[in-house]
């Protein structure tokens, strides 16, 4: 075997052992916590946090932000990577907040695979809808975990069907919890029969002890709970509720299990789930919708630009997913955008907010590049043979504000704050001719990405901020022959969008939009991609 050769088969060896994946949910579904389960089983960290701690319990690891904890919300997305037995976990957490889907639909335009995450008492929700719908959009095959079983909730065959009916993906279980939700008594292995029974270590903090029960001592112990169990797996059987990979690969299928993340039972099954079925990276197609595969030159795609993540350093954090080939610290990539040379000599690896140098990376991790002046969402990195992913859409923004700075005297820092959360991705920034870059305009997909950018210009770059809400609901990409025309109209406004040059007009509502169409049907008005369908 060449040395070529021994480079391409190691790449390939090391992409077939990754798993980067993202868990969605509807807030308040225990996503944060069950992001933590998985760490903790993994041994990644020795004790779990909760979203929703009491007085004096530590706060998650993947949730950093001051405004997280104080909230007890996740308001940005965060990497955690660690490993379990021979595969490498890549885990991407995403904020569960409906106003910060767009943060969660750049995360899942760089994984292979999602956890869907259901409360056991509530079920489908809202932003679980939206975020399946993204999922769907991308090809992205999904496994279910129905959370929360050691509280009341409903019943699984009814949880299921109304998987199957909304959404249109078959589940298969893969384990059945024995005891109603809020009486979990264990869980059952399909394929194997087995029952397993949990104790909650104190405060949920440690993994919880398992123990294995025999089918027989099951029966006698746990009664017309085993009973209503071993019924329900009867009827499962019957009309076919099985995995099929092939379906699951498609999207059609979810494989489910039952647990509960907080005291984390039923995690482990989960993990090993997420290891033994979730795809390894595949070949990504580029812009021209030919496949770059995975044993090419390196290449990789910005899916996310954060800053504040060290307090000490104040630096601005890329994260890279890499699509093929081998990455190694210190060598130059190329910026397929503008073909200038990219230096990583300081190339990292993240878990939640902690970070370390890493040496070398293989499809399917991240990348974090610090520092790296000029790169945006959706850049493409490459090494040697050329290539351009398509870009990463943004979403249509729904509320629009005026932002201008409180002390004049600040111009300065507040320019340099309005430019980096725009090159982010927390907000999009609107200017015009008539109002000028001393108020630019936000436009955000939910209000709550205001608050966040007040927060952040006041406390990283000591330029607090006046927020003036504007009557637009509506947002259309146009033209500049079509922007003259709209010029001057009442409810309609046109602005450039400050990242890429793009013609934004805005309208006070949809039937605004309607009626420019039947008074000028020459007028370029192209949909924007919608938070709500993805």
């Amino acid at each position: 075997m060449t040395t070529a050769q021994a480079g391409t088969a190691q790449i390939a060896g090391e992409a077939a052992r990754r798993r980067t994946f993202a868990v969605i949910s509807h807030p308040d579904a225990g996503k944060s916590t069950l992001t933590e389960a998985l760490a903790l089983h993994a041994a990644a960290i020795e004790a779990a946090g909760a979203v929703h701690g009491k007085a004096g319990r530590r706060g998650v690891t993947s949730d950093w932000m001051a405004m997280e904890r104080d909230r007890g919300i996740s308001i940005t997305s965060s990497v955690l990577r660690f490993e379990y037995g021979e595969v490498l976990l890549n885990l991407l957490d995403t904020p569960g907040h409906a106003d910060f889907s767009e943060d969660t639909y750049r995360v899942l335009a760089a994984v292979d695979a999602a956890i869907m995450l259901l409360d056991s008492a509530k079920g489908l929700e809202a932003q679980t809808l939206k975020l399946f719908d993204v999922c769907r959009h991308r090809g992205i095959p999904i496994i279910t975990f129905v959370n929360k079983w050691d509280r009341p909730g409903r019943e699984p065959l009814e949880l299921l069907d109304e998987v199957e009916q909304r959404i249109g993906l078959r589940p298969a279980p893969l384990t059945w919890p024995v005891g109603i939700a809020g009486d979990f008594r264990g869980l059952l292995d399909r394929a194997t029969g087995t029952f397993t029974r949990f104790d909650r270590a104190p405060g949920g903090v440690k993994r919880a002890v398992e123990e294995v029960v025999a089918a027989d001592r099951a029966a006698e112990e746990e009664g017309e709970a085993w009973t209503t169990a071993q019924e329900e797996l009867a009827l499962l059987d019957e009309i076919g509720a099985t995995l099929d990979m092939d379906d699951f690969a498609a999207g059609k299928c979810t494989p489910v299990l039952f647990g509960a993340a907080l005291p984390n039972f039923g995690v482990r099954a989960l993990l090993e789930t997420v290891c033994k079925l979730a795809p390894s990276p595949s070949p990504r197609l580029d812009v021209k919708g030919e496949p770059r595969e995975v044993t090419a030159p390196f290449a990789g795609q910005v899916f996310k630009v954060q800053a504040g993540m060290d307090r000490a350093h104040r630096d601005q954090l890329a994260f890279i997913r890499v699509s093929s080939g081998r990455f190694e610290r210190g060598m130059t990539l190329t910026h397929a955008p503008s073909g200038r040379p990219l230096a990583t000599k300081y190339a990292q690896t993240m878990f939640g907010r902690d970070r370390t140098t890493l040496d070398t990376a293989f499809p399917g991790d991240v990348i974090g590049l610090p520092n790296s002046t000029g790169l945006i969402v959706g850049d493409t990195l490459y090494e040697k043979r050329p290539v351009t992913f398509p870009p990463i859409p943004a979403f249509a923004p729904e509320h629009f504000m005026v932002v201008r700075a409180k002390d004049n005297g600040r111009a300065k820092q507040f320019r340099r704050g309005i430019d980096q959360l725009d090159g982010e991705g927390v907000v999009q920034v609107l200017r015009s001719d008539v109002r000028g870059d001393q108020a630019p305009v936000l436009a955000a997909v939910g209000p709550l990405q205001f608050e966040v950018v007040a927060h952040r210009m006041e406390h990283e770059f000591n330029a607090p901020v006046n927020l003036d809400r504007m009557e637009y609901t509506t947002a259309r990409v146009t033209d500049a022959e079509s922007a003259a025309t709209l010029a001057g109209r009442r409810g309609v406004e046109v602005f450039t969008r400050r990242l890429d040059g793009a013609l934004i007009a805005v309208f006070v509502d949809k039937w605004r939009v309607q009626a420019v169409q039947r008074e000028h049907p020459e007028v370029t008005l192209t949909p924007m991609l919608a938070a709500e369908a993805g």
